[in-house]
């Protein structure tokens, strides 16, 4: 069995041990392959493991033996399951993983916005209290999260973690309703635009919620709203975020992914004091990498064994 990684730097910078892969065969790594040569490292594949390489008609090509794909991610955004499907490869992706990573990153966006905890440090590592004139400076705004409204968009795994919390941090939680739920915290994506104090996404990227975040969106929050994202970049429209965190609109974002990965030297968010920008490190703690590990490795073992689990196509 040959398995090839294409872009293990993505989940291992020599931190994470790749060996629990070779239980299933010949294991050979690529760190990260650029676009144009993806069909010619993978055309030898019985398996591909992979995070965020595009796997398409175009790239697998010449991959003839391949019949499973597995993905160190939730999101498979990138992988033509369509195609893998008629070819009768199976994909595999890895949900649930960093359900608590997520969520707890997503909070500690929240209260930065909050507390301005980063701000404050360094207000007093640049000798700002040892010269001020009162044993309580407050420079920056604070703000409370208990009593708050959470909207928040996409409920699954995830949004209903980062729901719990917020209920333990007595927030008021809305959600976004999809199907006919009975609970009255389910309500449509205008009351949760107009109710919510601060708005989270949780949602996968497909054409649905693609730009779902936009001029036309943010104009239906309340001013002085905080915006956050640790979903997917495009899930947010970017020059639309931009705007309103200049005009005021919104009060703060805090976001931890963006439409181009890694960050476009022209991205419209860079420099913009009130938005909180994390490279894409919500899932990355290691007992979370550790844990994708474990549940890639049971992927691979129960396809083998003709009981696939996790499948997307």
């Amino acid at each position: 069995m040959k398995i090839i990684l294409t872009d293990a730097k993505t989940v291992t910078q020599g931190d994470l041990s790749l060996k629990p892969l070779e239980e299933f065969g010949e294991v050979i790594v690529n760190e990260l392959t650029p676009y144009d040569r993806i069909a010619a490292f993978v055309r030898d594949a019985d398996m591909i493991i992979c995070n965020k390489t595009p796997l398409n008609a175009g790239t697998l090509r010449y991959a003839k033996h391949l019949k499973y794909i597995g993905l160190f991610a939730t999101g498979y955004n990138n992988i033509d399951t369509a195609y893998c499907r008629e070819r009768g490869i199976t994909v595999c992706n890895a949900g649930s993983y960093s359900t608590d990573a997520v969520c707890q990153h997503t909070f500690a966006l929240i209260l930065e916005c909050l507390n301005r905890t980063g701000d404050y440090d360094r207000f007093v590592h640049d000798g700002g209290w040892k010269n001020s004139t009162t044993f309580s400076p407050f420079v920056y705004p604070l703000s409370e999260i208990a009593g708050k409204t959470i909207g928040i968009i996409g409920y699954g795994a995830i949004g209903k973690a980062v729901g719990r919390v917020a209920e333990a941090f007595n927030m008021r939680v809305l959600k976004l309703r999809r199907h006919d739920e009975a609970d009255e915290s389910f309500v449509d994506l205008d009351t949760l635009l107009s109710q919510s104090d601060i708005i989270t996404v949780h949602c996968p990227l497909n054409d649905g919620s693609y730009r779902l975040i936009n001029e036309k969106a943010i104009a239906k929050m309340k001013d002085g709203a905080i915006f956050i994202n640790t979903a997917r970049g495009g899930v947010m429209d970017e020059k639309a975020v931009a705007d309103a965190l200049k005009s005021g609109k919104l009060a703060y974002a805090g976001i931890d992914v963006l439409e181009t990965e890694p960050m476009a030297k022209d991205n419209p968010l860079c420099d913009i004091e009130n938005c909180i920008i994390t490279p894409h490190i919500a899932w990355a703690p290691m007992e979370t990498r550790v844990r994708l590990m474990d549940i890639v490795c049971d992927n691979i073992r129960a396809f083998l064994n003709g009981t696939p689990q996790n499948v997307v196509n």
